[in-house]
């Protein structure tokens, strides 16, 4: 195991809490590279190249085309961050001629400029050094330069005492991997790494084993929902991630946090998708008798809907009268209940890696998160058990408190899928092992709970640019106000998602920071119908502002001042005790004055002491009914005139009165 070397930053404004260390996944210590790896405190990454030209001769020529051998060329500079550090992905002069060969490049010359330069994006990663130790299977935690993922999966080598393999987005094998420069780290493939130029709905139709659920997207219409991917109406000057950073000081010119602006904008989109075999354990051979599942299974869960948008007997599917293009529709609902207006790769649902870990206790709570659909007034839960990804699975914590496990739909790892490349230019798709579908018992069992969401998943854009699970720096990921989906913000209002620093007293080591004189206003995810607690989990500190929250515009009650902490008797949390009746009769009082606790799941950097314990709060917002299909927005206002204060948002809960109102009480997780 890699030790990841200790970067300090100072912080104010947007800090979460008290100056510590961050740990990152650069190695600066060349004591900490395993034995077996190449390492050097003396030689770049253009170096380490170059002077291996049985190698990398003609990636070497291909990189001098370009810019970037001269970057890989600086030892870096400092900054806030500390020593700029890159990822290389070096295909060897084989894995080079093998890719001329399939383009028809007679030379390296004949290779057009462009190309080269896209070629040299593909295989860097300018914002860390990130060894195969730092993710366990999924994305590496930042883009390549040219703003793709890097997936690593592995396999064994049954010739070889079943060594493990690794594999960089399916079609190149990492032949030595963790070569450690003095600017960052180098990973030897054996093929160029493959950069899909289909847009997700083609990249469906192309592999032979979905043909099923690929005729049900293009015969519903769904696939004309999957096609965008530029925002051509975005544009970003000087304070762009692809220009350089901007630091944000919030207190004091000695204090700051590092802010990336988004450079673009992309719409990018997620599919978890049903091999054919999977739908032929069902008896589902053709779309016809798909048609007649999603039928049966929607007519339950939509009663009032049931036969009304079917299309007529004998209908061929395509005609004007076509109704499997209609919303309501069971197969729309079927296909479009599968889809999600974001990109995640398969480590990025739940918290996952060294965060999960150190931090989180997973013998309370499965890592879970909670998304919305494109199947309107839907939304899936995501578990994270040892044994994989799971959606709407009940397990962990819920068999003792409700009598019922439900073990949801596995989504299958990049290791478990096969060799197809399943990342497209604008999204990625999941093969699935079993049916995903949303019918009564995911809505009234598996969603009859605590429905915790973290800020940083409120909005698909926090995800697209990779903001959310942004790890291993101090840093923030800047949103320009107007393009943020599903939030409306005022131009005196700064919106940033930080990185994730597992020492934060906060819920998944993340948040999302607003500053300034802040009006935001935000969609809610859909929730089942019912009455609903709504919370705010957020951490006190004395440099956070007092706001204003309403509820469709309703104010909920008072202002919340941030800067109060849970000793003070407005709110009267007091530490717990071994006395258990104790512990509850405050909890109830904190309760009747509109607080709680925080979780005592997660226990920042992994220490003794859970969120509990610390600062972070719960604030009760309001309390609401909520109706199957409706939109509700939350709005949160800064009301003292001073535009150096902040918030800390760290997660929302809707909380069920089944869950609250239950005769054993609300659990403390």
């Amino acid at each position: 195991m890699i030790t990841k070397s200790i970067k300090q930053f100072f912080m104010a404004g947007l800090l979460l809490c008290s100056l510590a260390p961050v740990f990152t996944a650069c190695v600066d210590n060349d004591d900490d590279v395993p034995e077996n790896y190449y390492s050097s405190n003396k030689l770049t990454a253009a170096q380490f190249l170059e002077e291996r030209p049985e190698l990398f001769s003609d990636f070497v020529e291909i990189l001098k085309r370009t810019p970037y051998f001269s970057m890989l060329s600086t030892y870096g500079t400092y900054s806030s961050a500390g020593l700029l550090k890159y990822t290389v992905f070096a295909p060897t002069n084989d894995g080079i001629q093998n890719y001329m060969q399939r383009m028809g490049y007679p030379t390296i010359e004949s290779i057009p400029l462009a190309t080269c330069d896209t070629l040299a994006r593909t295989h860097i990663i300018k914002k860390g050094a990130f060894f195969t130790t730092d993710v366990d299977e999924g994305a590496m935690p930042e883009l390549n330069m040219d703003d793709s993922y890097i997936v690593l999966s592995s396999d064994s080598d049954v010739n070889n005492n079943n060594k493990i393999i690794y594999y960089i987005n399916k079609t190149a094998r990492i032949v030595e991997r963790d070569d450690s420069v003095i600017n960052g780290v180098v990973h030897v493939l054996n093929n160029t790494i493959s950069s899909s130029s289909l847009l997700l709905p083609d990249k469906i139709a192309e592999d032979s084993t979905l043909t099923i659920f690929a005729e049900a997207l293009k015969l519903t219409g769904m696939c004309d929902s999957l096609m965008k991917y530029l925002d051509e109406s975005y544009t970003c000057g000087d304070d762009s991630v692809n220009t350089g950073t901007m630091e944000r000081c919030t207190s004091g010119s000695q204090q700051y946090t590092r802010t990336f602006w988004v450079g673009k904008r992309y719409f990018k989109y997620t599919a978890f998708v049903e091999p054919d075999s999977v739908f032929n354990k069902q008896g589902i051979t053709n779309i016809d008798e798909l048609i007649a599942y999603a039928k049966n299974i929607y007519d339950q869960t939509y009663p009032n809907d049931a036969g009304l948008y079917d299309d007529a007997p004998g209908c061929k599917h395509n005609g004007s009268d076509c109704m499997l293009k209609n919303r309501k529709n069971p197969l729309n609902r079927f296909v479009s209940y599968h889809l999600l207006p974001r990109i995640g790769q398969y480590n990025s649902w739940v918290v996952s890696g060294t965060i999960r870990e150190r931090c989180l206790d997973t013998k309370l709570i499965d890592p879970e998160e909670y998304y919305e659909t494109m199947c309107p007034g839907t939304i899936m839960r995501f578990a994270g058990p040892a044994s994989g990804l799971f959606i709407n699975r009940r397990g962990v914590g819920e068999r003792a408190e409700r009598g019922k496990f439900i073990r949801g739909v596995k989504v299958l790892s990049p290791s478990e899928s096969g060799s197809v490349d399943q990342n497209a230019v604008n999204g990625v798709y999941h093969y699935l092992d079993d049916i995903l579908a949303y019918t009564p018992e995911v809505r009234d069992v598996v969603l009859n709970r605590r429905i915790r969401i973290d800020a940083t998943v409120l909005s698909p854009d926090f995800m697209n640019c990779n903001g959310r699970g942004r790890f291993g720096e101090d840093i923030l990921t800047g949103f320009k106000n107007g393009y943020i989906s599903d939030w409306k913000t005022t131009k005196e209002t700064f919106v940033g998602v930080h990185s994730d620093v597992d020492y934060w007293h906060s819920y998944q080591a993340n948040a999302v920071c607003v500053s300034g004189l802040f009006d935001v206003t935000f969609k809610l995810p859909p929730v089942p119908a019912g009455t609903y607690e709504i919370r705010l989990g957020y951490t006190p500190g004395d440099e956070r502002g007092v706001i204003q929250v309403y509820f469709e515009n309703e104010p909920c009650g008072i202002p919340v001042d941030l800067r109060v902490y849970g000793g003070d008797p407005s709110i009267g949390a007091v530490a717990d005790t071994d006395d258990e009746e104790e512990n509850i009769a405050n909890d109830k009082a904190m309760h009747n004055r509109g607080y709680m606790k925080s979780t005592d799941v997660w226990h920042p950097g992994g220490g003794e002491d859970s969120m509990r314990t610390l600062s972070p709060l719960r604030r009760i917002l309001t309390t609401k009914n909520l109706s199957e299909g409706e939109t509700y927005h939350l709005r949160f206002r800064q009301v003292l005139d001073d535009n150096q204060r902040y918030w800390s948002f760290d997660y929302i809960e809707l909380c069920p009165k089944s869950v609250y109102g239950s005769p054993e009480g609300e659990d403390t997780h």
